[in-house]
Formats: C-alpha cells, structure tokens, sequence
C-alpha cells in the first residue's frame, strides 16, 4: 500500500520526486524504489521525518511502537498520516507528542492500480488545512471519503474486505460458465466485465442498483428467475452478513 501510494504520487505529479523521502530498511527494496519512482530513500527514519511536514505510517501494526516510540519528538507537530489497521488515533496518541494532529485511514487493494476508496477519519486537533492535504494525496490512488473514526471497523468490513467479496462472486459467475459450457478464459472475461460494467453504471448513471436491476428483468424471464434462485439461496442476506462479520472482527482486533 505504501509503494501504492508513492506511485500515486510521483505518476500524477502531485509532489516532485526530490521532495518525497521514504524510511525503508531493506536494501534492495530502496535500490528498487530510487530506481522505479526517483524518490528519497533511506533507512533512517529520524532523517526521512526531519525532511517531511506530513508523514505516512505505513508499519504493520505489531511494529508500530517499536518503529515510532523512539522517534516521538522528532514528530513535532507534524501531520501524521495512518493506514496501519487496528491502531486506534488514541493509541497513536500516546506514541506521539501531545497534541500531534493525526489522520487515521482505511484503503483498499484497489489504490494498486490507482481504483480504490480510502475512508479518512481526522483526530481532534487536525485542522481543514490537514485534511485537504491528506485527501489531495489520497486522491491519487483513487477515491476519498471522511468520517469519524468510530465508523472505520463498518468501512473495513464494507470497502476494505469488499474486494475479496467481489472477487468471490467473480470466481463463482465464471466457474458457472465453464460448468454451462464455455472455456475458462471467456468465462472469465465475461464475468469480469460484467462486474466492471455494472458497477460502471450505478457510478455513471447515479440511479438506484434496484433501478437497474428492474430493468434488466423482463417479466417471466432468464434474469427473474435467476433473481428468484439468489433470494432463494439467501445471497443478499449472505453478503450482508460478511460485512457485519468483518466489521465485528476488526472490533475484535482493534481490541473494542
């Protein structure tokens, strides 16, 4: 995610290459991000701050303290960006100076290929300067929303899980074609598609999905009837759950 957003970055030339310093302790994955993106790598962390007036987290959760207990005042009041899942901006708080203005945020995979939606929930003594900055690099991976963080776990098991859903159904309407008889790599196409497409006209059109489903359903037709079988197989109710559990699991797991 954070090779995501550097790409982000440097492709919509948001921010020039020099004035983009990244904290990176592996070698060859510094050697890989100079050469691909130009940027400023190093694996002094206190350096790549000191250079910084907004600085992303983006350290697995379980190395959070580790990677930035020892660097608190180096913070100062710098803006500080965090896509770590499961550290809370109180949390965050009692590793940082007081009053530390801090952004927690909750992507997708998506952001990848520049098509994900990022869910941003300002702390208390963030100001509409910060965010604005945040979302204008945000941005460049894809989509941005605000909202309070108590609502973050609903986003996690929504947007961010939600690819994975997605590429369920996928798999399955292709495996249903390849079962009626076509060949794998068409079946896959047409699925794909078919999603993209659909999702494409409830972005493009702003109608209602229930307004495009109906029209697409002829009375006594294939696609009623298809309908009838989803309902009958609780699909809906089944998707619908999945969200729920995964927004209570990452409850769990951001100890709530």
């Amino acid at each position: 995610m954070a090779e995501a957003i550097i790409s982000g970055i440097v492709t919509s030339n948001l921010i020039s290459q020099q004035n983009v310093f990244v904290g990176e302790i592996n070698e060859a994955r510094q050697k890989y991000l100079q050469e691909v993106y130009g940027v400023n790598v190093s694996s002094d962390n206190k350096w790549v701050i000191s250079q910084a007036d907004l600085v992303i987290l983006a350290v697995k959760p379980q190395l959070m303290q580790r990677v930035v207990g020892p660097l608190r005042e180096i913070f100062s009041h710098r803006l500080v960006v965090s896509i770590a899942a499961g550290i809370t901006i109180n949390k965050l708080s009692e590793m940082l100076p007081d009053k530390q203005p801090i952004i927690r945020v909750m992507p997708n995979t998506p952001c990848l290929i520049g098509q994900g939606i990022s869910a941003m929930a300002p702390g208390e003594t963030v100001t509409e300067e910060h965010s604005a900055k945040a979302k204008t690099i945000l941005s460049s991976v894809g989509q941005v929303v605000i909202t309070e963080e108590k609502y973050l776990n609903a986003v996690t098991g929504l947007s961010g899980s939600g690819p994975a859903y997605v590429y369920l159904i996928i798999e399955a309407l292709a495996d249903a074609g390849v079962l009626a008889g076509l060949d794998r790599h068409m079946a896959l196409q047409l699925a794909t598609q078919t999603v993209i497409g659909s999702a494409a006209m409830v972005k493009e059109t702003g109608s209602h999905p229930a307004q495009l489903k109906d029209a697409v359903t002829s009375p006594g037709g294939t696609t009623i009837s298809a309908l009838y079988s989803l309902e009958k197989n609780g699909v809906r109710a089944a998707l619908i759950e999945a969200v729920i559990t995964a927004m209570n699991r990452a409850a769990e797991l951001n100890g709530e």
